[in-house]
């Protein structure tokens, strides 16, 4: 007899915890994007017409498509417990396009608008990569160690994530300890809160009310919050058609960044993918990193400018209990809060020490996730794997200064977070493979690395040839020791 099929909700409470924590991480990003482009000298029209718009229709057609493929799943396998892959802009890929896309076109061109279809072309063409690339991205996920794709992963998680809200939490402490405490009992520990609201939803509304009764927010933030409100439509443009050929006639520099950045985004989407996979929800990985390919260039056609890839905040809205709904919802509610400027009402509303310890706990998530997910032999893997984006978070928030900002902690700083990913998950694979007593295998991971940096995927500023010689020389003699202990290895077993 068949077993009965069981009903997969559209929508639960739990989806809602999950619901505001991807919301917030999304947001986040929003407004980073609108204060750093109007900051630059791009007009509200671009910023708020056209930017969040794209990004908005981008995130739209990820979190819809992936509630569908989570019903599938749990058609496929008879459960209700699959949750939804989460999907957004990536925050490093972000700053990457920010400050190496959008930045230098608008130096080169001297015209917003032209700057603008510049990085719309840039986004396109990364999409267009990242789904190619979805091709062999099955074979990638077979023959890397998990260990070095979460301990990669946790390291953002650690810095970019849980690092970074944490300082943020702590710049109100009156709110961000107690909302953090909310956060802890209630996602943590799993106490139900008062008249049973969604852990995240009482968070923030006792935060908030917290933020005004103590003056940390005031009126002014109300008339902050409506003076972009207004209809931005959702209409495509020709842009990128545009921007294509600015880009092959005079800015094929540009292309030296989106290269490298779009190998990143796909492998944080094999990573997030993988992470999902330890928490008991296995996706194809080569039909996400299509699908984040297809919806990177669906955002460009309506003139966003970020690549979009499955976020880092999967495993945290699993471990909420979520389903699909958190993600419908977070598609209609971004392109509903795009075409009117909600987006950036909301972000003047409520206070970011109140949204801040929702993300502490997503970040948290990832990285006990990480450990948990694999044996406790690879922990060091995990470890070592994260400590690349220690340099990258630094690097990342001095941006161009950094070299000088930090040069008197060491030297090595900017050049380890320059291809943190691959530099952490190589180095990670590398340990996986000497702890399992597989030195050849090491060996061709140390010999990877040696290429990357050889063509500036790792450890330069941009690609070129030869391009980081010391780390070549550095990664090939690990290559070599490697062999030298296979071979001893293998003549002990004679």
């Amino acid at each position: 007899m068949a077993a009965a099929i069981t009903r997969y909700p559209w929508y639960k409470k739990e989806d809602t915890d999950a619901f505001f924590a991807l919301f917030q991480n999304n947001i986040a990003n929003f407004i980073v994007i609108a204060i750093t482009m109007l900051g630059m000298g791009f007009p509200a029209s671009i910023v708020y017409g056209q930017v969040l718009p794209g990004a908005a229709i981008a995130v739209m057609v990820g979190n819809f498509y992936y509630a569908w493929s989570a019903a599938r799943l749990a058609r496929k396998e008879n459960r209700t417990d699959v949750t939804a892959l989460s999907y957004g802009i990536s925050t490093p890929v972000m700053f990457v396009f920010l400050f190496g896309v959008l930045l230098p076109a608008k130096q080169l061109t001297g015209d917003v608008e032209l700057a603008w279809k510049v990085a719309v072309a840039a986004c396109f063409i990364s999409g267009a990569i990242e789904a190619a690339i979805s091709v062999i991205g099955r074979w990638v996920q077979y023959h890397l160690p998990r260990a070095a794709m979460l301990g990669a992963v946790a390291g953002v998680a650690l810095t970019f994530i849980a690092g970074e809200m944490l300082f943020k939490t702590l710049e109100v402490p009156v709110i961000g300890l107690l909302v953090l405490a909310i956060i802890i009992v209630g996602l943590v520990a799993r106490v139900s809160m008062p008249f049973k609201l969604p852990t995240s939803l009482f968070a923030i509304v006792i935060g908030t009310a917290m933020a005004y009764l103590i003056g940390d927010a005031g009126s002014e933030r109300f008339s902050d919050a409506f003076t972009h409100l207004g209809f931005y439509p959702l209409l495509p443009n020709l842009a990128w058609l545009e921007g294509l050929g600015l880009l092959f006639t005079g800015m094929l520099a540009v292309l030296t960044v989106v290269l490298p950045i779009t190998l990143y985004n796909a492998i944080e989407t094999m990573n997030n993918v993988e992470a999902m996979e330890a928490a008991g929800d296995k996706y194809d990985v080569r039909e996400c990193q299509a699908v984040d390919g297809v919806g990177t260039m669906i955002g460009a056609l309506f003139g966003g400018v970020f690549p979009t890839t499955v976020y880092i905040a999967t495993v945290g809205a699993k471990w909420m209990g979520a389903g699909r709904g958190y993600s419908l919802l977070n598609g209609a509610v971004y392109a509903i809060a795009t075409m009117t400027g909600l987006i950036a009402a909301l972000a003047a509303i409520i206070p970011v020490s109140v949204v801040a310890p929702i993300l502490v706990f997503v970040g948290m998530s990832m990285i006990a996730t990480a450990f948990q997910a694999n044996d406790t032999r690879y922990y060091p893997a995990v470890a070592l794997a994260m400590l690349p984006y220690f340099a990258n978070y630094i690097m990342t928030r001095f941006n161009r200064g950094a070299g000088e900002v930090v040069s008197d902690i060491s030297s090595a700083i900017v050049v380890m977070g320059q291809g943190a990913m691959f530099m952490a998950i190589l180095l990670g694979a590398m340990t996986v493979s000497v702890i399992d007593h597989q030195f050849r295998r090491a060996a061709a991971f140390a010999a990877i690395a040696a290429g990357f940096s050889f063509i500036g995927l790792m450890h330069a500023p941009k690609l070129a040839f030869n391009a980081a010689p010391e780390f070549v020389m550095g990664y090939l003699a690990m290559a070599l020791l490697f062999i030298y202990f296979s071979f001893q290895e293998a003549s002990h077993k004679r």
